[in-house]
């Protein structure tokens, strides 16, 4: 374990004993990180300040649980990419709702393509993977493991991880954008963001 490693573990105790220094160093050395993604995938300052907030709110209320938290970057960045995630799910329904709001005689149609298409294309798509792959893909970009982690944890070389990530996430990416080019839908930029989000 190198240094910086052992003095974030170290700030990671005290921080889940309420040391308020730590928890300030920890968000001066992630804050401009998880802001700078927000900005990009979000398109808004203020929802990415959000966001910041979001996220450090729930590692203090969930601090007594950050000693076992062996990578605390991809910890943090799951987190982030969660709340990311959510946001971007929102203001596509937000969004939705106005078209349907002016558009009633779309509105089941649009209900079904949001509250339930989406969903089940998505699925579908990581669903067809090959299994290695699909193992792959699942503890890379859902529970936001590092690749040495995947490879050792699927006794594959770090390299090879890299290339199955990459396969799984074009296929993905196929399927889902031939798949959701629906009728009578067009896709909100927040919308298109939330798809492409899952598996960048």
């Amino acid at each position: 374990m190198n240094t910086s490693t052992t003095h974030e573990q170290e700030l990671l105790i005290r921080l889940s004993e309420g040391d308020g220094a730590a928890f300030a160093e920890l968000f001066h050395e992630y804050r401009d990180r998880i802001y700078a993604t927000a900005v990009r995938l979000m398109g808004s300052h203020s929802h990415a300040e959000e966001i910041v907030q979001e996220v450090f709110m729930k590692i203090w209320l969930n601090r007594s649980a950050l000693p076992q938290v062996t990578f605390f970057r991809a910890y943090l960045f799951t987190t982030a990419r969660n709340h990311i995630f959510n946001s971007l799910k929102q203001l596509a329904r937000e969004r939705t709702a106005d078209i349907l709001h002016a558009e009633p005689a779309c509105k089941g149609t649009e209900e079904r393509v949001l509250g339930r298409d989406f969903e089940r294309v998505l699925q579908n798509a990581v669903r067809q993977l090959p299994p290695q792959q699909e193992r792959v893909y699942h503890l890379s970009k859902v529970e936001g493991r590092p690749r040495h982690e995947v490879a050792h944890l699927l006794q594959l070389s770090p390299e090879t991880v890299k290339v199955h990530l990459a396969r799984a996430m074009r296929s993905i990416r196929e399927y889902c954008t031939a798949r959701m080019d629906i009728p009578g839908l067009i896709l909100s930029s927040a919308f298109a963001s939330e798809l492409f989000f899952m598996v960048v």
